[in-house]
């Protein structure tokens, strides 16, 4: 895992996505055990990404089972890893590091 997580982030950090951040769920309950998240320059940026990803990516047995995306923010399934490719602004907002950390801390 932790070599398609790197890949991941070596294809990010070369095509310029700013403040990647990589969080470990593998303790947590949540749908996947790893969410890369990454700031993009703008939307051309973020398709750009995505584009080289799934270049990079396919060859290497990598499965891309969903992708949604809009100018903003783009989500991409790889069964057990997310990578979301977000605006500035949208990151800001959604502050998903936050979520994904507290996920787990507060059982009933």
């Amino acid at each position: 895992m932790n070599e398609r997580i790197e890949k991941i982030k070596a294809i990010l950090d070369d095509k310029k996505a700013e403040n990647i951040e990589i969080v470990d769920l593998t303790k947590k309950e949540y749908i996947v055990d790893y969410v890369v998240i990454a700031t993009t320059l703008n939307s051309k940026h973020a398709f750009s990404l995505l584009n080289y990803l799934k270049t990079d990516l396919k060859p290497l047995g990598e499965e891309f089972l969903r992708v949604d995306d809009n100018e903003d923010w783009t989500i991409i399934d790889l069964g057990d890893i997310f990578i979301h490719l977000m605006s500035e602004e949208h990151r800001e907002k959604y502050n998903l590091e936050e979520f994904l950390e507290e996920l787990g801390e507060h059982k009933a």
